[in-house]
C-alpha cells in the first residue's frame, strides 16, 4: 500500500492507493468517528463489491442505500434519495457517509454528507480509474443542472480517500479507458514526467498491469493533493485541474449527460483546448500532435459528436470559472505546463470550436 497526505490543517487526510483494501477492518477504523455509516453506492457496483467492502465493516452498524448508474442521475431527486436513507434510518452528526463507486456516487454522497446536519464525515472509496485518479480527492461534491454540470455543489473533504485497484479489474473497457483522459490531463497541464511516462507506459495501462495502475494512481493523487493543499477552494492555481473541462462540461451538458462519459469529454476537450493554444502561440503544432496522439492511443475521440458549436459556446458562458463576466480556460503552454487565461479572442475561440464542429 502506498499513502500520502492532503495537507489542510485540521482537514488534512490521507489518500491510501493499494490491492485488497476494501476488506480489510483497519482500513475504515481509524476514519469512521461514531458506530452509523450509510454506504452509498450503485446498482452495478453493489453486486461486485458491497460484500467485500462489508466484511471490512463488521464492527458498525451498516446501512446501504443504491442508486441509478449514470452521470443523467446525479440530480437533487437522488440526491434527496439519500438524505431519506439518513433519515430513515435516524444517523445523527457522528455518522459517517462511505461512498462505494465511480465520480457521480463519490459527488453525491459527499453532497449529502456535507449538508445532513450541517456536515458529517465522508470517506470515499472509489471504484473506477476516473475517481481514483480525480474525483474523489480534493473535496469538490455537486449535482448537476439542465443548465451546466455540477453547478450546485459545497467544497466539502474527506476522512479519507482508499483508492484499491483491485476494484479496476471489473470496470468495463470504455469505463476505464474514459479514466485515461483525466490521467492524461494531469501529464499535458502538471507534469511533463508524467506525460512521457504515459506515452511509453500506455500499453501496461491498458492491460490494467497492477504496478502500473498502482504508480498512475499514486503520481495523480499526489499532484493533486499538492495542488489541493495551496489552494482548497480553487482561488488560483487548484483552476489549472479544470484543463479541458470547460469544453468538457459544455459537450456533455449539450449531449444531455448521456451516450457521453466524461472522461471522454474531458480527453475532446484536452485537444481543444491545445488546438486553442496553438492559435494563441502558447504551444507548438508538434505538441499538439502529441497529445492528440496519446488521447487516440487511449482509444478516445479528439472531436466531440455534434453538438452544434453555438451550442457549445452558449453552455461555456454558464461555466463556474466565470469571472467578472469574462470565460477563463485553462491553456496548455507545451507539455507539462498550464495557465488560466481570460483574454482568448473571441474570434479563435470560435475557430477552435467551428472547427470541432464544421456543421454547427
Amino acid at each position: 500500500m502506498h499513502a500520502l497526505n492532503v495537507q489542510l490543517a485540521e482537514r488534512s487526510y490521507p489518500v491510501l492507493v493499494g490491492s485488497g483494501l476494501l476488506g480489510r477492518a483497519d482500513t475504515w477504523t481509524p476514519y469512521i468517528p461514531g458506530r452509523q455509516v450509510l454506504v452509498v453506492t450503485n446498482e452495478v457496483v453493489e453486486p461486485l463489491w458491497l460484500g467485500r467492502l462489508q466484511s471490512g465493516l463488521g464492527e458498525f452498524d451498516v446501512r446501504v442505500v443504491v442508486l441509478p448508474d449514470g452521470e443523467r442521475y446525479k440530480t437533487l431527486e437522488t440526491l434527496s434519495v439519500v438524505f431519506d436513507a439518513l433519515a430513515e434510518h435516524g444517523f445523527h452528526r457522528d455518522a459517517s457517509i462511505l461512498a462505494l463507486g465511480g465520480g457521480v456516487v463519490g459527488d453525491i454522497a459527499g453532497f449529502a454528507a456535507a449538508c445532513w446536519q450541517r456536515g458529517i464525515a465522508v470517506i470515499q472509496a472509489p471504484t473506477t480509474l476516473l475517481a481514483q485518479v480525480d474525483a474523489s480527492v480534493g473535496g469538490k461534491t455537486a449535482v448537476n443542472h439542465p443548465a451546466g454540470k455540477n453547478l450546485i455543489g459545497s467544497f466539502h473533504q474527506p476522512r479519507a480517500v482508499v483508492a484499491d485497484v483491485d476494484a479496476l479489474a471489473t470496470l468495463p473497457d470504455r469505463e476505464y479507458r474514459a479514466g485515461l483522459g483525466e490521467v492524461i490531463k494531469y501529464g499535458l497541464g502538471l507534469d511533463a514526467g508524467l506525460f512521457g511516462w504515459l506515452e511509453t507506459s500506455l500499453p501496461d495501462l491498458l492491460s490494467r498491469d497492477p504496478v502500473t495502475l498502482e504508480r498512475a494512481v499514486y503520481w495523480c493523487c499526489a499532484l493533486k493533493a499538492e495542488v489541493v493543499a495551496g489552494d482548497e477552494r480553487e482561488s488560483g492555481r487548484r483552476a489549472l485541474l479544470n484543463l479541458g473541462h470547460t469544453f468538457g462540461h459544455a459537450i456533455e451538458t449539450a449531449a444531455g449527460y448521456e451516450g457521453l462519459l466524461h472522461g471522454e469529454a474531458v480527453a475532446t476537450g484536452l485537444v481543444m483546448a491545445s488546438r486553442l493554444a496553438v492559435e494563441l502561440g502558447e504551444m507548438s503544432p508538434a505538441d499538439r500532435d502529441r497529445v492528440e496522439a496519446l488521447v487516440i492511443a487511449a482509444g478516445l475521440s479528439p472531436a466531440p459528436p455534434k453538438l452544434g458549436a453555438h451550442r457549445l459556446k452558449s453552455l461555456m458562458g454558464m461555466d463556474k470559472k466565470i469571472a467578472a463576466g469574462r470565460l477563463r480556460l485553462v491553456v496548455p503552454e507545451g507539455i507539462g505546463r498550464s495557465r488560466l487565461r481570460d483574454d482568448v479572442p473571441e474570434a479563435l475561440l470560435d475557430a477552435v470550436l467551428a472547427e470541432a464542429d464544421p456543421d454547427g
